[in-house]
């Protein structure tokens, strides 16, 4: 699942950014580390990577990078091995958008 995927079952819409991007950055840093089975692996002021284990031990890599040009927070969770993730990475990723709303207001 991915704001730049161009196959429209793989797209969901990046979310506007209407904060600064280090409050933005803060929040959703907040967001990741509260997420059960997440460890956010690599931060900079602009992107977010993150590692999210199953419980079986499949693990999801999920990105967020901001796209200050077009004031846009682009998002990526995809499964490392495998096609088929029951919906797992789109929810994952409209939980974010949603807390993030929730968040900044």
């Amino acid at each position: 699942m991915s704001s730049t995927a161009s196959d429209p079952a793989r797209r969901i819409d990046p979310m506007p950014v209407t904060v600064p991007p280090a409050r933005l950055m803060a929040e959703l840093e907040k967001i990741l580390t509260a997420m059960p089975r997440t460890t956010i692996v690599e931060r900079r002021s602009d992107f977010l990577r993150a590692e999210v284990r199953s419980l079986l031990g499949f693990v999801d890599d999920v990105e967020f990078f901001v796209d200050p040009s077009h004031n846009l927070l682009h998002m990526r969770s995809a499964s490392r091995t495998g096609y088929w993730d029951l919906g797992v990475n789109r929810r994952r990723l409209e939980t974010v958008r949603s807390q993030l709303r929730r968040r900044l207001g």
